[in-house]
């Protein structure tokens, strides 16, 4: 229960719900006994009746017997409906109390867990796959609000009906309780095996499902490539064995599922079947009356199911405990990329990078080592080098995804880390080189840069990022949806939409991370000639492997395994004649002639 303290602060913060509930189900419960006795007293009343009748057989006095017998047997009838119904109204209120607070407390938990996930760096999403987040905010918060909701719910019930019914019980006859009760902790512990057989068997279907999914979303997102490559037949036998695994493993669920409710049927009947013959004798003795029979069989009813459930319960709270132990996992994970001084002011775009270096924490891959530069407010730096080079930590470093592992980074003379990350990140444009798109709409994707943005802007980015023309080929113009990831669009599409996103903010800072990299050479000069004018007078960096995209900034660096190895104009890299940059140009000249 170590990990399940967390759930704390939601009981508290609900704590009129799980009061209320705990009084309904104290109310619910006393009117389930209430009929147990009433039953004894009409059953009683049954026999005396039947042995006063025979008693004044042929006089006068026999037809009151019963007249008066009929009109208890209605009144005694009539409270049990009565309490029956009354008891119905709280079974509604204790699942409206107990029940809605756990689903309260799950919604709760979920927004805690997503707006910690957003908060976390980028390593931890390179340690984690994007399947085990989704299974720790749904299903293990699932398995937490079962705890919460039926499994503390069932425990009231199992522990309240106890302290009423069992002193009740032993008042009336001991041997009789203890005989009767005897086969219930029996039922629990059984039914708590079995449960724990079922969960394993159902996780191992999960597992089987998740694989089976996996396996199908992979081959409808590459349907092209298993068609090209003539594996069609291939790809139907692998989902053939995945879905016969699937099957068998149903199958096994379906067998042990078909043990549950006659283990409970049979061990409950038991019970019953020791009442009648343990109270048939003590009746004999005359120790008890048949009535008593009558109340310790609904006595038995009222407990099979609570006990039933406390095996049930029990692992729910095993389950539970080992899911919040994920959850934990990831709440006490604490990111590194935080404020130092919280600095909110607009930036004019002064970047210095003083001797930094920069090793990924995950990995241990040294990106860059020892880099030093600067980018004047409203001139354009070139980053240029082979894959691997470490390009795009520049771009991570300056907008603050990561932070460096030694040197420092200045914008307008203030160390990015004293910067509020809001205000810096919203000042920058950053168009990623792995080009993201949300399935929605091309105007909504667009307008995804900015808080509040008109049709009229999102047209413009789109003119800015040559993107316009084409999206106005769509039948449905800028109301065209993209697709799962902008499946829909050909990649330079992509891209210049991608651009046109980070234009609509009109950033004081703006980086294209090799973001014209799928356009041709025609498309990619109309970009760059409409984004040398949007770059005037605005900080920009652009980072490529391609000389043709870079040979319009002001200064152009050439890295080498994270090291600056060339700096200059594009006139001045070309006179090297031994240099990386002039190596590059020719190298992609022969393979464009080609």
């Amino acid at each position: 229960m170590k990990a399940l303290r967390a759930t704390d602060k939601y009981l508290i913060r609900y704590k009129w719900h799980f009061l209320g509930g705990v009084l309904f189900v104290a109310l619910s419960t006393l009117l389930a006994i209430f009929p147990a006795q009433v039953v004894r007293y009409a059953f009683d009343l049954v026999q005396e009746g039947i042995v006063l009748y025979h008693l004044f057989a042929g006089t006068q006095a026999q037809q009151e017997v019963y007249s008066l017998f009929g009109r208890n047997i209605i009144l005694y009838g009539t409270l049990i409906i009565v309490l029956a119904l009354l008891r119905g109204v709280f079974l509604f209120f204790m699942r409206q109390t107990l029940i809605v607070m756990s689903r309260h407390i799950e919604n709760d938990q979920k927004n805690e867990i997503y707006q910690h996930y957003q908060s976390l760096p980028l390593s931890f999403y390179r340690r984690h796959s994007t399947g085990d987040l989704m299974s720790r905010i749904s299903e293990d918060v699932g398995r937490v609000r079962m705890y919460i909701g039926p499994a503390i719910m069932y425990f009231l019930q199992l522990v309240i009906l106890f302290l009423l019914i069992v002193p009740l019980m032993l008042i009336v006859n001991v041997k009789l309780t203890l005989l009767t009760l005897l086969p219930l902790p029996i039922l629990s512990v059984s039914i708590f095996y079995v449960n724990g057989l079922i969960e394993k068997k159902s996780d191992e279907i999960q597992k089987a499902l998740a694989g089976m999914t996996t396996f199908v979303q992979e081959a409808f997102s590459g349907v092209r490539v298993i068609k090209s490559f003539v594996r069609e037949a291939d790809s139907h036998r692998n989902f053939t064995a995945a879905s016969d695994e699937y099957r068998g493993k149903s199958l096994s669920l379906n067998f042990v599922n078909s043990l549950f409710f006659p283990l409970i049927m049979f061990l409950s009947g038991i019970s019953t079947v020791i009442t009648v013959w343990i109270g048939g004798q003590e009746v004999i003795r005359g120790t008890i009356t048949t009535g008593t029979i009558a109340e310790f069989l609904i006595y038995v009813n009222l407990l099979t199911w609570p006990v039933t459930a406390l095996g049930w319960t029990s692992s729910l709270v095993q389950r539970a405990e080992a899911s919040q132990a994920r959850i934990n996992e990831f709440l006490d994970q604490k990111t590194d990329i935080v404020s130092l001084n919280h600095v909110e002011r607009p930036i004019e775009g002064d970047i210095v990078f003083e001797n930094v270096s920069f090793v990924y924490p995950d990995t241990g891959i040294q990106a860059l080592q020892d880099v030093s530069f600067r980018i004047q407010p409203g001139h354009t730096l070139a980053v240029i080098g082979n894959t691997g080079s470490g390009k795009t930590t520049v771009a991570n470093l300056l907008c603050r995804l990561y932070d460096v592992s030694s040197g420092r980074i200045l914008i307008d003379g203030v160390d990015v880390r004293d910067y509020a990350l809001t205000s810096l990140r919203s000042q920058i444009g950053y168009v990623p080189q792995d080009v993201f798109l949300f399935s929605d709409t091309i105007g909504r994707n667009i307008a995804f840069g900015l808080d509040h943005s008109t049709q009229a802007q999102i047209e413009q980015a789109a003119k800015d990022a040559d993107v316009y023309e084409n999206i106005l080929r769509f039948p449905e113009g800028f109301d065209t949806k993209v697709g799962e990831r902008g499946i829909t669009l050909s990649g330079g599409q992509k891209q210049r939409v991608s651009i046109a996103r980070a234009l609509i903010k009109e950033p004081s800072i703006l980086i294209l991370d090799d973001s014209l990299s799928a356009v041709d050479t025609k498309t990619e000069n109309a970009i760059l000639a409409s984004l040398q004018r949007i770059m005037q007078n605005r900080t920009s960096l652009i980072i490529s492997h391609r000389v043709s995209s870079v040979k319009l900034a002001d200064h152009i660096l050439v890295l080498d395994d994270g090291r600056i190895v060339q700096h200059g104009t594009h006139e001045a890299l070309m006179a090297e004649p031994e240099g990386l940059y002039r190596a590059l140009y020719e190298r992609q000249l022969q393979s464009e002639e080609a």
